[in-house]
C-alpha cells in the first residue's frame, strides 16, 4: 500500500525539522497543504535527492532574504548532512547575484542556527 501525500509529508518534515518543526501558527487549512501539498508532493520524486531539494530551499529563501525561514531550513539541511562549508559556499555565490546585505544577513542566521544546534548537541 503507498503512502497517503499527508504520511510523505510528515515524514519530510520529522527528517528535515525533527521536533523543531514550528513554523509557528497557521490556519488550519494553510497547514494541511503544506504538509499535503508542499512537502508531500513537491518534495517528492526522484528528479532530485532530498539534500538537492535543501539546499535549493536555502539559496532561495537567501536571495529573497527570509530570515524566519532560514533559521527552518538551515536547521533542516544540517539534519540531513548537509555541511556547513557548502551552505557557506552557497551565501557567497548567492551574495553576486542577489545582493551583499542579503548575504551578510544569511551569514548571520546561519551563526545563529549552528550555534543553537551545537548547544542542543551538548545537553
Amino acid at each position: 500500500m503507498s503512502e497517503s501525500k499527508t504520511e510523505k509529508g510528515i515524514g519530510v518534515i520529522l527528517r528535515l525539522f525533527g521536533g523543531a518543526a514550528g513554523a509557528g501558527p497557521l490556519p488550519d487549512n494553510f497547514r494541511r497543504i503544506t504538509v499535503e501539498h508542499l512537502f508531500g508532493d513537491v518534495w517528492q520524486g526522484p528528479e532530485l535527492a532530498i539534500e538537492e531539494r535543501s539546499l535549493l530551499t536555502c539559496t532561495v529563501l537567501v536571495a529573497l532574504s527570509r530570515e524566519a525561514e532560514q533559521r527552518l531550513h538551515f536547521r533542516g539541511a544540517r539534519n540531513l548532512g548537509i555541511a556547513r562549508d557548502k551552505l557557506e559556499a552557497m551565501i557567497t555565490h548567492v551574495a553576486h547575484y542577489a545582493g551583499w546585505p542579503v548575504a551578510v544577513s544569511a551569514f548571520r542566521v546561519l551563526d545563529e542556527v549552528w550555534s543553537a544546534m551545537d548547544q542542543e548537541a551538548q545537553r
